[in-house]
């Protein structure tokens, strides 16, 4: 058994999964009419890759999918799942090109038309698929499945059409995809070759430009060799020639600028003695102020002991008094008492004496002489006060007198010490004054000689400074000859530093002899310029990426031309093995038919023909103006088949002439024929045994029995003979839910059972 099973999700009518096993060579399956077990020939069709929706009875992808019933949703996708047996049999297989004991493919289809192939599980093309199917003789024309209906189709077909079928039955699909595959490789390989031809027509006229250019180029070679030589050799002489006369240079001026900055410090330690001897000569100002100062210390100094003698006297008079007092106060006879004391107590007492005087009366006399002895006893304690008050005061005035005494002393040592120090210094710039006079007069002598060795080193420094000078103006001409002849020869000659020349062979040389260079290099330089070439790099650089893109395109050319031929030689190699297999598996097949036919119809026979149709055929051009317009007629010749029958006992010129049921034994006998000539793996019948008699019947019967031993066989059918000859019988039937279900027996379990 090749065919292993057959899955159904949500396609057309089977709205579950449904699984049917092929383990029998014939399988049946039967069911009331609108049951929908012909879908499941369709579910075949669909994926096996059939893109015409015609021959799955639909108009659009949503058409396969479940619709829907009152009791089921619709569904969003449909699928279907064919598994293939693909054991290795003396080392070939079912599918060659897997490697796999079993091969399944999948199709889904979804609601917005999209499809999914897989194999085993991976997502392929449908074109892998077509290929892959082919390797097993199972191809797009269809010839292994047989719908409903479509019993004649092979009948009804024009005679191209019939040649595909029959080209189909025998295998010959993969030779015809090499062929049609190498024919458009060929037709690809040709207008490459067009387009490889024209881009070489559009560079050659710029190729030729520049051919004559590079002629040019080659024939100044010589001039443009020797000129980069010179400029090599001149720029290697003068880069010699300024690094070590700027070296040279340099080490000449470094013991000049140092002597000259050694100078011109000791000219400014000089000029900075000359300007302060001549402030000491032209202004006495400092001194005049530090005898100023001095001055005042001495006036400061003698006001400090002016008030030191006043007030040690005053002192000495207060420690004078203290002595009286304290002495008196131990002889009181000698007590003294102050002149205004008394002065107001006598004053006070005539005052008293006046008005008991005045008053007359005796108690107004006792009372003046009352207050006169009141103001004696007042008198007597102010006394005793006045001697008890003023020796505290005394001694405490006499404390901050000697406090007075003892700052004014630190004050005048301290201004006897600053006038000591004005003075030394007054005595000290007197002093440096007069050694400013002497040494100003050295330092003027030494500083006239000085700024004359300075002109004599400032003359030689602006010598060097000259010579730098022009140095550095060769160096520029220097820099500007070598970019331009960069520019104008070409980067080469920046390497003249290695050309060979000695540094002694540079400086032995007179200078006049490297001018002479330079003159001769612009003569040659202008005789290049006149050319009109200029940096020749850019026009041979283009010229070989021309040349080499020539070349390339050349060897395109051939490379193409060589494919072309290889496939030339493998379309007809693959067109002489498909006439040769095409006119043996005719003959077979017409040998197959023609016994089928004979016992179909017990007699007559039938066969099949070569025939050539010529079809004219115009060639459409497109002018310059963008319009088609018909080209020349031209003339193709096809070739198909054409189907011979003669029925015992009846005179039939056509296929057009036969009944019904005579054509669909025809087709029959035609389509065993074909299957038993190059057996599919599989074969779906779907009632084509409608239109059959009892005694055609057992004749289909046996036909299929015998072709069952060469493909695994599906049928589709009504008729009670044909049922009992499969050994599995799948029966479809339509549930309440509006879904098709599967019922299945298998005859030699049921046969057991029965037994």
């Amino acid at each position: 058994m090749r065919l292993k099973s057959l899955e159904l999700n949500g396609f057309k009518s089977f709205a579950k999964k449904t699984t049917m096993e092929f383990g029998s060579a014939i399988t049946s399956i039967v069911g009331p009419n609108g049951s929908g077990k012909s879908n499941s020939a369709e579910a075949f069709r669909f994926v096996l890759g059939e893109q015409s929706m015609k021959s799955l009875r639909g108009k659009r992808g949503e058409d396969l999918i479940f619709g829907g019933t009152k009791m089921i949703v619709r569904g969003n996708r449909a699928s279907v799942r064919l598994v293939f047996d693909n054991p290795s049999v003396d080392g070939r297989r079912l599918f060659d090109t897997l490697d796999f004991d079993e091969v399944m493919l999948e199709r889904v289809v979804h609601r917005d038309g999209v499809n999914d192939y897989s194999l085993n599980g991976s997502q392929v093309r449908l074109k892998d698929i077509v290929e892959l199917l082919a390797q097993a003789n199972i191809g797009a024309s269809g010839h292994h499945i047989i719908s409903q209906g479509e019993a004649d189709r092979i009948l009804s077909a024009n005679n191209r059409e019939r040649r595909e079928m029959i080209e189909d039955a025998l295998g010959l699909k993969a030779y015809l995809y090499k062929r049609v595959e190498a024919e458009r490789k060929l037709e690809k390989t040709q207008e490459n070759m067009k387009q490889v031809e024209s881009l070489r027509r559009e560079i050659a006229p710029h190729l030729r430009f520049l051919e004559k250019q590079v002629q040019k180029i080659e024939e100044l070679q010589q001039l443009r060799a020797s000129l980069t030589d010179r400029y090599q050799e001149y720029l290697k002489r003068e880069s010699v020639y300024l690094k070590h006369s700027k070296e040279e240079l340099a080490e000449e001026k470094s013991a000049p600028e140092e002597k000259r900055r050694v100078m011109e410090a000791r000219i400014q330690v000089l000029r900075d003695e000359l300007s302060k001897a001549q402030e000491g000569e032209t202004s006495s100002a400092p001194l005049i102020t530090l005898e100023q100062d001095m001055r005042a210390a001495a006036g400061e100094r003698e006001t400090f002991l002016r008030d030191l003698s006043r007030l040690q006297g005053e002192h000495a008079f207060i420690e004078k008094r203290i002595a009286d007092l304290l002495r008196r106060a131990q002889d009181e006879d000698t007590a003294t008492v102050p002149l205004r004391t008394v002065r107001a107590f006598i004053s006070s007492l005539s005052e008293k004496v006046a008005s008991a005087y005045s008053a007359g009366a005796l108690e107004a006399m006792r009372s003046a002489l009352q207050e006169i002895g009141q103001a004696t006893e007042h008198f007597a304690s102010i006394i005793r006060k006045e001697e008890a008050g003023e020796l505290p005061e005394l001694q405490k005035e006499f404390g901050e007198k000697k406090k007075l005494i003892e700052d004014l002393e630190a004050s005048l040592q301290r201004a006897e010490v600053t006038e000591k120090g004005i003075r030394e210094r007054v005595n000290r710039m007197r002093k440096e004054m007069e050694d400013a006079r002497a040494a100003g007069r050295d330092a003027e002598r030494e500083l006239f000689a000085l700024m004359n060795d300075r002109s004599a080193v400032e003359k030689e420094i602006l010598m060097l400074n000259s010579r730098e000078t022009n140095l550095l103006r060769e160096e520029n001409e220097f820099r500007r000859e070598r970019e331009e002849g960069a520019v104008l020869i070409g980067r080469t000659i920046l390497a003249y530093e290695d050309y060979p020349i000695q540094t002694a062979d540079v400086f032995n040389e007179e200078r006049s002899v490297q001018e002479d260079r330079r003159r001769k290099l612009e003569k040659m330089k202008i005789r290049l310029e006149e050319q009109g070439l200029g940096s020749t790099d850019e026009i041979l650089r283009e010229h070989s990426e021309v040349r080499q893109r020539d070349i390339f395109l050349a060897r395109e050319v051939e490379d193409l031309v060589t494919s072309a031929g290889s496939l030339r030689a493998l379309i007809a190699e693959l067109t002489e093995t498909l006439q040769t297999r095409f006119a043996e598996g005719i003959k077979k097949i017409n040998t197959a038919f023609n016994d089928f036919f004979m016992l179909m119809f017990n007699g007559g026979g039938a066969g099949l023909s070569l025939v050539a149709e010529r079809k004219r055929r115009y060639a459409r051009s497109i002018d310059e103006g963008d319009v088609e317009s018909e080209g020349e007629e031209d003339e193709e010749v096809e070739e198909g088949i054409e189907i011979e029958v003669h029925l015992p006992q009846k005179r039939i010129k056509g296929l057009h002439m036969l009944s019904g049921g005579e054509r669909a034994l025809t087709s029959i006998a035609l389509i065993f024929a074909m299957s038993q000539v190059n057996p599919p793996p599989f074969l779906i019948l779907d009632e084509t045994d409608a239109a059959l008699d009892e005694a055609n019947s057992r004749r289909y019967g046996d036909m299929i029995e015998a072709l069952a031993k060469h493909s695994q066989l599906i049928l589709i059918t009504h008729n009670r003979e044909t049922m009992s000859r499969a050994g599995v019988l799948y029966g479809v039937t339509m549930g309440a839910d509006g879904a098709s279900k599967l019922l299945s027996v298998r005859f030699d379990e049921a046969v057991a059972v029965a037994k």
